[in-house]
């Protein structure tokens, strides 16, 4: 299947994806699914706690089917086995969405070797996110960065603004900000900021925190984490231009957001 060239700027406004009515502009702002994979299947956590997962779907090529053809120009799938473990784990689910969609896909969640980088991205993925790495392995997203300019994402997952690793189970001593101005020279294509008390909890995204990463950041940057309502998505937008997108899940899957109705809005407000 065809996939849109991963070389165009992920900044600017999407394209529109063959056979839908919908482009994904945002006015500016992507407007990101996710698709959480655990033991093979579709699932949301609560604040990243493995054991608090609600499961929506046994069938993820389909789910990501679903989004593609009511807009979405970009899917987010996160391999939460692999986030832990250390290792890819849903690599099966992954290859059948990239059979599915033509739309591209980012990949997170237990991507700690250039082995596996390269693994992602010759495989069609356009962009992949390191988490763990960016603060355990310098030298890996190095060279990752170096080997595949502004195709590695930098997932600053925040708790108490302090930088979580390990699938959120283990929270450091390093300051999300401090990791961000560490990276600044690197050739990062995005940094994507969550923060763990907000993930799953659809009580709203935390914009004073955001506010500093944008402020902070070198990159674009990719909000996450308690994204419910269209006037979280517009209070994200109105942050600044260097905001490249929001990603959201747990709102989607439980109806409180309806994915072609808030892009309208956002094209319209």
């Amino acid at each position: 299947m065809e996939r849109p060239n991963w070389r165009t700027p992920f900044h600017l406004a999407a394209q529109r994806v063959k056979g839908n009515r919908s482009e994904n502009t945002g006015a500016g702002m992507r407007v990101i699914p996710a698709i959480d994979l655990k033991d093979g299947r579709c699932v949301r956590l609560r604040q990243g706690d493995m054991a608090a997962e609600t499961v929506y779907s046994e069938d993820v090529p389909s789910v990501a089917k679903r989004w593609q053809e009511q807009g979405a120009d970009l899917i987010h799938l996160v391999d939460l086995n692999g986030a832990v473990d250390g290792e890819p784990k849903n690599l099966p689910q992954i290859e059948a969405v990239m059979k599915t969609v033509s739309v591209k896909v980012q990949v997170g969640g237990g991507i700690r070797t250039i082995e596996t980088v390269r693994k992602y991205l010759q495989a069609g993925v356009a962009r992949v996110v390191l988490g763990t790495a960016a603060l355990t392995d310098r030298s890996f997203l190095a060279q990752a960065c170096r080997e595949f300019p502004r195709r590695i994402l930098l997932g600053l997952d925040a708790r108490d603004g302090k930088v979580a690793v390990k699938g959120w189970t283990t929270v450091s001593e390093t300051k999300a900000i401090d990791l961000l101005h560490e990276l600044a020279d690197h050739e990062l294509g995005a940094v994507i900021y969550t923060d763990i008390a907000r993930d799953g909890m659809l009580n709203g995204p935390n914009i004073p925190a955001l506010r500093e990463v944008v402020e902070c950041s070198s990159f674009p940057v990719i909000a996450s984490g308690g994204i419910t309502r269209v006037e979280d998505l517009l209070a994200v937008r109105a942050l600044g231009p260097r905001v490249e997108g929001a990603i959201v899940g747990k709102a989607l899957y439980d109806g409180k957001l309806d994915y072609r109705a808030a892009l309208a809005v956002l094209a319209q407000a």
